[in-house]
């Protein structure tokens, strides 16, 4: 990351100019397209793959048409793994996913929201009642059969987005998942990184999930974004729960405060 990260947006107009409609409408366009393509090609392999890889491509494209232009640093674990990752603005999805194949842990406020539940379906999305504490078993089950049958799965532990600066608290409740029986499932941290550019993309405060895509959709610079792979927690750092929050949570500032002096 070079230079100084801008304010946050939400001290910032939010208003869209006139002349950057024309840019917004393009850029939802090609997404359509890029839907219109990928539906079908989704289920002609459905069939044949019991990992669809479409998904995946469909993802990219809608980070690639958003103008994120994604930049990876570091090895990503192999196989099974479970990824916990900071968590700026919703454009850590599509990108993270077409980095690594990774299907997410979502809350399920989203699964009410028919075409968005739809689409998350298609990547395998594992929806939790974040603040129903008697389903924390059934959750942590949850999360077990989806790391067993989609292979990869990617968790934000902040439990909602920051500013990209400073890391919230990580909430560890589901990393109860990977108890003693699942130490063969690497753990990895993953450090989120949008450069200088990390105040205008993060999506914090009362601003609308709209505004914030308007606004992103209508700019005009690419958006580069860093995925660095962390090394995966060994020994007494995976000992439970609060100690690999505590452990993944430590690597991702460690890396964010380095990457910040580049």
């Amino acid at each position: 990351m070079t230079g100084t990260a801008s304010p946050p947006a939400s001290s910032r107009e939010r208003k869209v100019a006139f002349w950057r409609w024309p840019i917004i409408g393009l850029r939802l366009l090609a997404m359509l397209v890029a839907l219109a393509v990928s539906l079908p090609l989704y289920y002609l392999a459905a069939p044949f793959t019991a990992q669809n890889p479409i998904p995946r491509a469909f993802l990219y494209a809608l980070a690639t048409i958003s103008g994120v232009r994604i930049r990876r640093r570091g090895q990503r674990s192999r196989g099974r793994a479970f990824f916990l990752a900071n968590h700026v603005s919703w454009l850590d999805i599509p990108a993270l996913a077409s980095a690594t194949g990774t299907a997410f842990v979502a809350h399920d406020g989203l699964a009410a929201i028919g075409p968005l539940r739809w689409l998350c379906d298609l990547n395998d999305t594992v929806f939790i009642a974040r603040h129903d504490r008697r389903s924390i078993a059934f959750q942590i089950e949850q999360v077990r059969t989806a790391l067993n049958e989609i292979g990869a799965l990617t968790i934000f532990p902040e439990g909602t987005t920051s500013d990209g600066l400073e890391l919230l608290p990580f909430k560890s409740a589901l990393l109860s998942a990977l108890d003693a029986d699942a130490e063969h499932i690497p753990i990895q941290p993953v450090l989120l990184d949008y450069g200088k550019e990390t105040g205008n993309i993060a999506w914090v405060g009362a601003e609308p999930g709209l505004a914030n895509a308007l606004r992103i959709f209508a700019r005009v610079r690419p958006i580069t974004l860093t995925v660095t792979f962390l090394p995966p927690l060994t020994g007494r750092e995976r000992t439970n729960r609060k100690t690999s929050a505590n452990a993944a949570r430590q690597a991702i500032a460690t890396a964010m405060t380095s990457a910040r002096k580049q």
